[in-house]
């Protein structure tokens, strides 16, 4: 029986056969005899999460305008797929043309959480593609990586090529083109591995040795063969000339987030201190009014999209959003196109901005208070009152909103049960001022959801030396939070504390990880970013059967002089600004966002961005 009518046959018994079929609009299909380099783009999860990723839409349009490239998509197969195809004996496969995982000259994985790493080497093996860097030979079925868990990659250094340090825009391409170069010249692996080493923004892990202290700790991570002791990140300083796709693939089925998507700036001028993307995309650096709007208005015109979702770390800290909105509305409007802005800053809404997104549907609105009482928001840094949240919610409800959705953390540094309890307090004044404003919604009560996800210590940031809470205490402290809330006015949920804990090994792990997932690997772990899926005890097993306690990675509190796994990646973020903001933390002291003044993290150094806008007190 051919493959394709394998495939077919297969289609009938699975769920969602949409996830595996391809042919969507405006998906890229080329003719394989006039392509020399064929790049496989991987997201290690569903078709409905990966197809909602913003930075797979921008690469995989960029790249197959590259000449000579043609970059395909491939995802995680859920559950019911994998099987199939491995009693079928198919491969996995790309979306475009339907060949193998192991038919491609690079293949290219995104990582965007810790937990999905169990899926990298799950895919890998359903292509074909042999698991660790060592076993493979040839130019082709080059492994690559990038996104924001490439900042510490050392737990993948096992399986992974070579790794994108920052943003991909150029960096990817050059290296494709590097790589076009040497297989037209016929030359090997090693030395194309050692030629891209040397292009800003390109990590080798085969090109590092790291020797270790007795106590476990990292003692010297060594380059060889040429390699830069230090790795720089690689960023976008001109936003209004990066790569932006004016359409996306259309899905057949239902995605996480299906509609057009505009992203208006990188960075973030706040400076939370557990925020790792915060650190990771400075300095800030926007597009123009007048770029937005245009490629807004073409996605739109080529999707049929009805919605556009401004995005950014923190979209309502562009300079100008009023007059954003102003520009879109003038169109928006009259196509029945609705604009809407994520997350919210609570010090950022108004009236004014709410009256702009009145044709966004009401289902709700979010704010992210992360800490329940001032103190605490003080240690992270949040730079958010009570009193600013108040009257945020207050111009919300007299604006005809009645659900408030409320995101906080729980095992931040220095916190106490009384922090706990103060989520739960702080929730019962949101509702207590809806019922107190003269002008709420007629006719109807209000709805709190209060989300308390587990703090997690990440590389980059003010916090990366902190002990994460155990299992048992942030356990604790989700009982104490239930226990704080006092009316069915507030819906309250929390994250696994389970899953956090590997989240938070493999965050701050270093390559003796590279055993552990293999031999996880090796006993079905997957997507374990799915309650379904995750089974900490088999986790514990590969833990025991590799010798490694991963606690020394959680609860282990690091001195600022220990070297740290990550330390020889340079996001541009100095040392001791990330010490000095530790200490800072400590004594409940807030540093000004980056519009109020400088801080001196160390991005000045990239010579654009919010850092060079009309600044004289940089330091």
């Amino acid at each position: 029986m051919k493959r394709s009518e394998k495939l077919e046959q297969i289609l009938l018994k699975v769920q969602k056969p949409g996830r595996y079929v391809g042919g969507e609009l405006n998906a890229v299909v080329k003719n394989k005899t006039e392509v020399d380099t064929r790049f496989a783009f991987c997201f290690p999860d569903t078709y409905e999460i990966g197809m909602s990723h913003l930075g797979m839409k921008i690469l995989y349009g960029e790249l197959n305008e590259m000449p000579g490239v043609w970059c395909e998509r491939v995802f995680a197969p859920w559950l019911d797929m994998e099987e199939q195809l491995r009693r079928n004996q198919l491969d996995l496969y790309a979306l475009e043309s339907g060949d193998s995982l192991r038919e491609f000259d690079i293949i290219g994985f995104t990582l965007q959480y810790e937990l999905s790493y169990s899926n990298v080497l799950n895919m890998l093996e359903l292509g074909g593609v042999p698991l660790c860097s060592k076993d493979r030979s040839g130019l082709s079925g080059i492994v690559v990586a990038g996104g924001p868990c490439a900042c510490n990659p050392e737990p993948m250094a096992d399986f992974i090529d070579l790794f994108f340090i920052g943003e991909g825009e150029e960096v990817d391409c050059e290296v494709i083109a590097l790589y076009q170069r040497f297989k037209k010249e016929s030359r090997g692996r090693q030395e194309f591995l050692e030629a891209a080493a040397q292009i800003q923004g390109v990590y080798v892990p085969s090109l590092y040795d790291v020797a270790y202290n007795k106590d476990g700790t990292i003692a010297e991570t060594r380059p060889k063969k040429n390699a830069p002791p230090k790795i720089k990140k690689r960023l976008m300083l001109d936003m209004d000339r990066a790569y932006y796709p004016d359409r996306f693939v259309m899905p057949y089925i239902e995605i996480v987030h299906n509609r057009a998507v505009e992203e208006v700036f990188r960075g973030c001028i706040r400076g939370c201190r557990f925020c790792q993307a915060g650190f990771l995309y400075r300095p800030v650096r926007e597009k123009s009014i007048d770029v937005i709007d245009r490629q807004c208005h073409a996605l739109c015109d080529n999707t049929g999209y009805d919605e556009v979702s401004l995005s950014s770390l923190s979209t309502s800290d562009y300079s100008d959003i009023n007059g954003l909105l102003d520009k879109l509305l003038l169109w928006a409007d009259e196509e029945k196109v609705s604009i809407s802005l994520p997350s919210q800053r609570v010090d950022a809404f108004s009236t004014e901005m709410m009256n702009k997104i009145k044709s966004v549907r009401k289902s709700g609105l979010t704010f992210a208070p992360e800490a329940g009482t001032q103190r605490l928001r003080d240690v992270i840094n949040k730079n958010v009152t009570e009193e600013e949240l108040m009257k945020t919610v207050n111009i919300a409800f007299a604006g005809g909103w009645n659900t408030i959705k409320l995101y906080f953390m729980i095992g931040l540094p220095t916190e106490t049960m009384e922090d706990v309890a103060g989520i739960a307090e702080l929730g019962q004044r949101v509702v207590d001022a809806f019922y107190s404003n003269p002008n709420k919604p007629k006719g109807r009560g209000v709805s709190v959801s209060l989300s308390a996800s587990a703090f997690v210590p990440k590389p980059f940031t003010p916090f990366q030396w902190e002990p994460q809470d155990t299992i048992e205490t942030l356990h604790e402290k989700q009982r104490h939070l239930l226990r704080s809330v006092t009316t069915r006015k507030i819906d309250c949920s929390y994250h696994d504390a389970d899953t956090s804990f590997l989240e938070g090994v493999f965050a701050r792990g270093d390559r003796r990880l590279g055993p552990v997932l293999l031999k996880a690997h090796e006993l079905g772990c997957k997507f374990d970013g799915w309650k379904d899926c995750f089974d900490l005890k088999v986790w514990r097993k590969a833990f025991a059967a590799c010798k490694v306690e991963p606690a020394f990675y959680t609860n282990r509190r690091r001195s600022f002089d220990e070297v740290l796994p990550w330390d020889h990646i340079d996001y541009g973020i100095s040392k001791s600004f990330l010490v000095r903001e530790c200490e800072r933390a400590y004594q409940a002291v807030t540093t000004p966002n980056c519009r109020e003044t400088c801080s001196g993290c160390g991005a000045a150094q990239f010579g654009g961005g919010i850092c060079h806008e009309n600044r004289t007190d940089l330091v």
